[in-house]
């Protein structure tokens, strides 16, 4: 279960294939080449235990230093490619990385970095830069033969910061050999028909949790990846009918995006090599899920998971007609809804989500940030910061990130709703819903809208959502206010940055988020 075995009995078999430029790279390859970074990494004195640290585009040679990492004993700290030269500086301290892997299309905030970490040793894929060697020399300089003391690494991912500064997820090494199974692998075999046979689609980017973890997935089982550069809806379609795909992981996002192409282009294109889309990272808008299913078929699965890897839900098509609008069920995990107090509530009401019996993680050099995620009674519960609430028969249902709530006059409000109406407007292509000042209720409802077409902006743009609002919303979830933007800040994986847009209208006041 590992590159290196597949490299053994199918050398030639395609690994992965970058979407844009067409470049293949065979598991034989796959596995000289992170042997060679392997090789490298011990030659620059960086040892078991040990981090690195990847700042990088979704590029061709991502994934052999991964691989390499993930042989050679180390932590992979994988680095957002939107994040200023300051917040990468961050990361890379606060992990303690012994190396910087970038790319020249990281520039200029890789210029940046040169000064803010003088000590720390960095190689650049495609292009030599000051304080930067050549990554792809260093690499060829080295032999493609297996490091003596191979043993398994893990990635060492940081949170989207979306709520706040970012936090890295370190979970212990296991010890184990390269080629251990992997309980990711176990799941995409048995709940998504993941086979060495399957060609899968990565539409996002690799430095993400879901991305990262599940294309190395499917490399453990020995299947194809074609990697995305960028997601383009029409790019999707292009691939999944020119490669045959069979399996792909979207974010809700994507799904919108998809049904906003007019029907002409979304029918142009054979997708019925698909066997199963999987989504996740985001709740969907009921609509837009309907919708998708009525056009590919009870191929559709949804999961509800962090980075932390605390626990798992998840549901296929047919559940979720059954139960619309749930995440599904736990398999990893016991899901259990607390009120603040942390006293457990009955079925059917709302509270925060904790997992109980799931694994057990910490954030990177932050005990304040790690005992804020457990309960207060039972500390190996712990929680990503959501509130939902549990059917009878145990499938979860998201209301929203807790740290999003809006308090007005006392009354609780969760964006999500307001938000997963809205964009089913034909007009609108995102929205973030979010409180701002009041000074009688403290908080007001306030929507910012990113729409199809910015020519529409205005004041009767605006008062059609407004209407649109009001025959489907009750008073107090309308918003009193629309502006609007070009583009919302919205990471590639799907997360909104809402804080950047709260901020705006906070000022210096408490928003809340942290």
């Amino acid at each position: 279960m590992h590159p290196a075995r597949h490299a053994e009995t199918h050398p030639d078999k395609i690994a992965y294939v970058m979407g844009a430029t067409g470049e293949a790279v065979t598991y034989k390859e796959l596995n000289d080449r992170s042997n060679q970074v392997a090789q490298l990494l011990r030659a620059r004195g960086v040892g078991v235990g040990d981090v690195i640290a990847i700042f990088m585009d979704n590029n061709a040679r991502f994934l052999e230093i991964a691989w390499a990492a993930q042989r050679a004993g180390l932590y992979y700290a994988c680095i957002s490619s939107k994040l200023t030269a300051a917040e990468v500086d961050y990361i890379v301290k606060d992990c303690g990385a012994k190396m910087l892997f970038t790319s020249a299309a990281m520039l200029p905030v890789a210029d940046e970095l040169v000064d803010l970490l003088p000590d720390t040793p960095k190689l650049m894929v495609g292009g030599v830069r000051p304080g930067y060697g050549s990554y792809e020399a260093a690499r060829d300089a080295m032999p493609a033969i297996a490091i003596c003391d191979e043993t398994s690494g893990t990635d060492m991912l940081y949170s989207s910061g979306t709520t706040g500064r970012p936090k890295g997820v370190k979970m212990p090494l296991s010890g184990a050999p390269i080629d251990a199974d992997n309980p990711l692998r176990v799941m995409t075999n048995m709940l998504y028909k993941v086979t060495p046979d399957t060609v899968y689609l990565s539409p996002a980017p690799l430095y993400h949790a879901a991305p990262l973890r599940w294309v190395m997935a499917l490399q453990r089982t020995g299947g194809s990846v074609v990697v995305m550069e960028k997601f383009d809806p029409i790019d999707m379609l292009r691939l999944v009918e020119a490669h045959k795909v069979t399996t792909m992981q979207v974010v809700p996002t994507m799904f919108i995006r998809l049904l906003k192409l007019p029907e002409s282009e979304r029918k142009a294109y054979d997708l019925s090599s698909l066997v199963s889309v999987i989504h996740a990272a985001a709740p969907c808008p009921t609509l837009v899920k309907e919708q998708m299913i009525e056009w590919l078929g009870p191929i559709v699965y949804e999961y509800y998971a962090g980075t932390e890897s605390n626990g798992f839900c998840t549901l296929n098509s047919e559940e979720w007609l059954a139960h619309k609008g749930s995440v599904g069920r736990s398999i990893m995990g016991t899901v259990k809804i607390c009120n603040d107090e942390g006293e457990e509530l009955p079925v059917g009401e709302e509270g925060t989500i904790y997992f109980a019996d799931g694994p057990v993680f910490e954030y990177h050099n932050d005990p304040k940030k790690t005992a804020e995620s457990r309960h207060p009674r039972n500390p190996t519960w712990s929680t990503l910061g959501d509130v939902g609430k549990l059917d009878a028969d145990g499938y979860v249902y998201l209301t929203d990130r807790k740290a999003f709530m809006i308090i007005s006059g006392g009354v609780n409000i969760y964006p999500q709703e307001i938000e997963n109406l809205i964009v089913t407007h034909p007009k609108v292509a995102d929205v973030a819903v979010f409180g701002v000042p009041n000074e009688d209720f403290g908080e007001e409802v306030k929507a910012v809208v990113q729409p199809m077409s910015m020519d529409e902006a205005g004041e009767d743009l605006a008062s059609e959502l407004m209407e649109f609002c009001r025959q489907h919303l009750s008073p107090i979830k309308r918003p009193r206010s629309i502006d609007f933007e070009a583009e919302l800040p919205r990471h590639p994986t799907g997360k909104l940055y809402k804080r950047l847009l709260r901020d705006r209208y906070w000022g210096n006041r408490d928003s809340r988020i942290v």
